[in-house]
């Protein structure tokens, strides 16, 4: 079963985020902030981490760039989603190394497309 860290820190969108992605088929565990993201998806690599940027402690593009500068998680998908939507800053979460950049709101449909996309297909595959 693919594993997904969901970083983000609105309590709602969190419980949410868990609720879609566990009835899709996904393992879920979640961080509610910047320091649990980083030392989660460090310790025991996911294979999506969906960030947020605006993370109490550490922010969204220090996890990203932090996360890349790190071999072992150097290849870990990130879908950052984020209600920071202008161009300059998907443009930054882009160059860090984000493999993909969704705004909120967002659709719930879009949001699957784009993390079976990123997974290569169904949970299960």
């Amino acid at each position: 079963m693919k594993r997904v860290l969901i970083a983000e820190d609105d309590p709602s969108i969190l419980l949410s985020l868990e609720f879609l992605l566990s009835q899709a088929g996904y393992e879920v565990c979640t961080a509610k902030n910047g320091a649990d993201a980083l030392a989660l998806a460090g310790a025991e690599i996911p294979d999506l981490l969906v960030l947020d940027i605006m993370l109490p402690g550490i922010d969204g593009f220090e996890i990203c760039r932090s996360l890349r500068a790190h071999p072992a998680s150097s290849g870990l998908l990130i879908l950052m989603l984020t209600a920071r939507g202008r161009e300059h800053e998907v443009t930054r979460g882009l160059a860090l190394g984000a493999n993909a950049y969704l705004t909120k709101p967002f659709a719930t449909r879009e949001l699957l497309r784009v993390v079976r996309e990123l997974l290569g297909g169904e949970p299960g595959s």
